[in-house]
């Protein structure tokens, strides 16, 4: 697969509304693409043990979207076939009140994951200039005047990509993606929520309230993903209305990542072999 479409890492050069939410770039077969995304789930576990073992580097994937594009559904299928010692999934809802008493990176910091680990954040510290920006919350988060004075949005868009620079530099790996899903598919997924039962507990009132800012979502997160792609930190658009496609992008991106990590297997030294094969010739020494 050619992922080079759907890589955004320089900045003002992303259209939300020409992007095709549908495209699948000539995939047709759902059997097939799910043949595939299971050949790439154990490729990706290859992957992962050597990373763990290797012990230096970390992965952060991040996913952001807009209700029912299937954030959920991703990281389950995804990641289905990694090792849980070494992932750690995060979901960011509404901030606490003391979160609230804290600058808007502070709750992220101590999910950040550990050297040989990938953590996943299911929404980030990108809802700061996302819902915030939607809503107007920064009037409500107890910040002194001087910090909402002149332009408070290209400030944060400044931080964070200074942050996720600093990752970078600390042996952190940043993966943005955004599901991109289209309105009408939307409606499709949150009527389905309500005449099933079984899915009744993902749909919330809300849901529709934050569908009438349709339009301003799309704004933002326009503004956010072209202010803060980086070479270093690069967004992922993946068009998210055929789940099948979705789920198989991602997972190649990721390979692909993680191959350029090249992680390896720490290496025994010769005293360290020497001491191997004694352990062995004591183990089948021994009488049984």
């Amino acid at each position: 697969m050619d992922i080079r479409p759907y890589r955004v890492s320089r900045r003002d050069s992303f259209d939300i509304r020409a992007f095709d939410t549908a495209r699948t770039d000539g995939f047709h077969d759902k059997e097939e693409a799910a043949r595939q995304l299971r050949d790439n789930v154990r490729r990706m576990a290859e992957l992962q043990d050597r990373f763990y073992a290797q012990d230096r580097e970390a992965l952060l994937i991040i996913f952001q979207a807009m209700d029912s594009a299937g954030k959920d559904g991703a990281i389950k299928h995804v990641m289905s076939g990694l090792n849980p010692q070494g992932v750690q999934v995060t979901s960011f809802k509404q901030p606490s009140a003391e979160e609230l008493d804290h600058d808007y990176l502070w709750r992220v910091v101590a999910h950040l994951p550990e050297r040989g680990s990938i953590g996943i954040f299911n929404r980030s510290y990108y809802e700061e200039v996302l819902v915030s920006k939607v809503h107007d919350l920064p009037a409500t988060q107890k910040l002194p005047a001087r910090c909402l004075d002149g332009d408070l949005w290209k400030r944060r868009y400044r931080q964070i990509r200074d942050f996720e620079t600093y990752l970078d530099e600390n042996g952190i790996t940043v993966v943005k993606f955004f599901l991109h899903i289209s309105k009408g598919e939307q409606k499709k997924r949150f009527l389905e929520r309500i005449d099933n039962e079984a899915k009744n507990w993902k749909f919330s009132s809300s849901d529709i309230t934050e569908r009438g800012r349709w339009e301003d979502y799309q704004d933002a997160y326009e503004r956010a993903i072209n202010e803060t792609a980086t070479k270093a930190a690069p967004w992922y658009i993946i068009p998210a209305d055929k789940k099948w496609y979705a789920r198989l992008l991602i997972s190649e991106i990721l390979i692909r990542r993680l191959e350029k990590l090249d992680p390896q297997y720490p290496a025994v030294s010769p005293e360290q072999k020497a001491a191997l094969k004694r352990c062995r010739r004591q183990l089948t020494d021994e009488k049984d």
